[in-house]
């Protein structure tokens, strides 16, 4: 992992989209706090775990690019990832389930997997543009393969709703990716969706979402 993970900036929380996010959050917060909590099954508890990593790690991964390239996208995305990850924490504390990146800088991560991931799509979006958006979109569909297969192990509504507007969202940045791959002139194979999946999503419009 790098050295100088702690002293990259955080994603700015300011602003309209900042206010709109901290809006949502809190509105979550109080209908989770309406609801007695349940006794999550073990999958539901282990999806939970890994997507707090994952948008971490999107997060974390998106915050080394635009450093290094200035590419507005890898901004405005890691604000996004940084609502998710909010998100998925509301969620684990109304069920009580510990935070598995508390106390974690920038790049650091429970998961073996997760670290491994990062540090590879790290390496290999700091060599061009095209590579770091290539590493953009590869997140953005495995986040989108993920939350639809936690999204099929639980009937929990509070769980399935922050999951479907997470969804929405990545498919949102998806989009925003394969704009830039198409003004960059990159190539693009898809990884964790179909190819039809994909170029379904990524050239369909964008959509509302928190």
């Amino acid at each position: 992992m790098s050295s100088s993970a702690g002293s990259i900036r955080r994603p700015n929380s300011g602003g309209a989209r900042g206010a709109h996010r901290e809006r949502h959050l809190a509105a979550l917060r109080a209908g989770l706090a309406a609801s007695a909590p349940g006794s999550l099954a073990q999958g539901e508890r282990e999806d939970l775990l890994k997507m707090r990593e994952e948008e971490k790690m999107a997060r974390d991964i998106y915050l080394r690019l635009f450093e290094r390239w200035g590419l507005r996208p890898f901004e405005n995305i890691s604000g996004s990832e940084q609502g998710h990850m909010d998100a998925i924490l509301a969620l684990l504390d109304h069920h009580g389930v510990p935070d598995p990146v508390q106390g974690l800088g920038v790049g650091q991560f429970r998961s073996p997997e997760i670290q491994a991931l990062h540090d590879r799509l790290v390496q290999e979006g700091m060599h061009t543009q095209g590579t770091a958006i290539r590493a953009g979109l590869l997140i953005e569909e495995l986040d989108i393969a993920d939350l639809r297969v936690a999204a099929g192990r639980t009937r929990r509504l509070e769980i399935l709703a922050v999951y479907a507007d997470l969804e929405r969202g990545s498919r949102n940045h998806l989009r925003a990716f394969h704009r830039w791959m198409r003004r960059l002139g990159i190539p693009y194979a898809p990884t964790h969706l179909t190819e039809r999946e994909f170029y379904s999503i990524a050239t369909s419009a964008q959509e509302r979402c928190h």
